[in-house]
């Protein structure tokens, strides 16, 4: 970053909202210009329906564009209004959300729904601050909803959004820093036009996702190079600054794989705790260094089960707060007691290969898989 000590003076005092380098009205057009010629065709695009708008920005959360919209589509042919999602188990919306990942998004818009049906009459509210008292929806899908569905001034602020304005004015600080924070919601609110707002939200979220893309930005191809100061001054594959990575934990278990006549023993997590309502194989806690060969009777035991099982391998996983170690055992039966009551099932390895196991498990699986035990 030599380039940037060359600069006479701190560029957090040189570049302050009231001192922008153009004008947010000449920004607007040239955005909105860009947009009516290359704004992206997506299922979401052509409503004002804000469940479907509401439904897209949370599995948009977190996830790629291409990922998403097969199980948009899929989601609204299975539950195609709010009060069906209301109306909906848990369970079978985790199960039609296995695959996509983030579980907790699921969790939050099945009771996002109930709150809508059961406390706004079955109507989504259309301001910023009471769509923020919905589970899971926070300032930014706020101010998408608002916009998108009801072309009310709000500003947003996702991943694309942020990357753009750390460019923009060429940001000297980790974006997710308390002052960015701060920062970047006053140039969004600084920016976001009265007029055109369902297109202009639209517009800048096509921006970042298409033009100002994070490793190599297509700044020949942007509208807004000429204001952009990163770009002024040659910080665009520098910007933004990267976060400091958080040291996680290392958390230890055993995970046991029960396979009786090609079917394999699963069990439902409770509904309300850590990745609630999806589905994993039987697995025993260790502390770090434990001996797993020690620990696996015991888990055997829960189950009425002596004896030996296979050891197929070890993976490892990474939640957003720790990371899951799995030493992975697999126990073939001829003859089982019926163990299938409560949350317990016995599942093909093509229904394994469907259900909403947890991202360590989906691990598990492949390992199961690629052993061909």
């Amino acid at each position: 970053m030599a380039r940037v000590k060359k600069w006479k003076r701190p560029w957090r005092q040189w570049l302050k909202l009231a001192d922008l380098p153009f004008t947010p009205v000449d920004y607007a057009e040239r955005l909105l210009a860009w947009y009516g010629q290359a704004g992206r065709d997506l299922p979401w695009r052509n409503t004002r329906d804000p469940y479907r708008i509401w439904l897209s920005e949370v599995m948009l959360q977190q996830t790629t564009v291409t990922a998403v919209i097969g199980y948009y589509q899929r989601f609204l042919q299975q539950l195609p209004t709010v009060g069906l999602l209301a109306a909906a188990s848990l369970e079978d919306v985790i199960d039609l959300w296995a695959g996509l990942g983030y579980y907790s998004r699921a969790r939050n818009l099945h009771a996002a729904a109930k709150m809508v049906v059961e406390q706004f009459k079955g109507r989504f509210p259309e301001e910023v601050e009471s769509l923020q008292k919905l589970p899971g929806i926070g300032r930014s899908t706020a101010g998408a909803i608002s916009a998108l569905a009801f072309d009310l001034r709000a500003p947003i602020l996702d991943g694309n959004v942020r990357r753009v304005l750390c460019r923009l004015f060429a940001l000297q600080e980790p974006p997710r820093s308390a002052s960015a924070e701060k920062q970047l919601w006053q140039w969004s609110e600084k920016l976001t036009p009265t007029e055109r707002v369902h297109d202009y939200t639209q517009a800048i979220m096509d921006l970042g996702a298409m033009v100002c893309v994070p490793r190599k930005p297509l700044c020949s191809e942007c509208p807004l190079a000429e204001f952009c100061q990163a770009h002024k001054f040659g910080l665009e594959l520098e910007l933004p600054l990267k976060q400091v990575a958080k040291q996680i934990p290392t958390r230890y278990e055993v995970a046991l794989l029960i396979d009786h006549q090609d079917q394999y023993l699963v069990r439902r997590r409770v509904a309300d705790g850590f990745l609630g309502g999806l589905w994993e194989f039987p697995t025993i806690s260790l502390t770090e260094g434990e001996d797993p060969e020690k620990k696996l009777p015991l888990l055997l035991s829960d189950f009425g089960l002596k004896g030996d099982a296979e050891k197929i391998g070890s993976i490892q996983h990474i939640y957003s707060h720790f990371r899951l170690k799995s030493i992975v055992y697999c126990k073939k039966m001829e003859h089982f007691p019926n163990v299938s009551a409560g949350d317990n099932c016995w599942f093909s390895l093509d229904k394994l290969k469907n259900i909403a196991l947890h991202g360590a498990h989906k691990k598990v699986l492949d390992k199961l898989l690629n052993n061909g035990v």
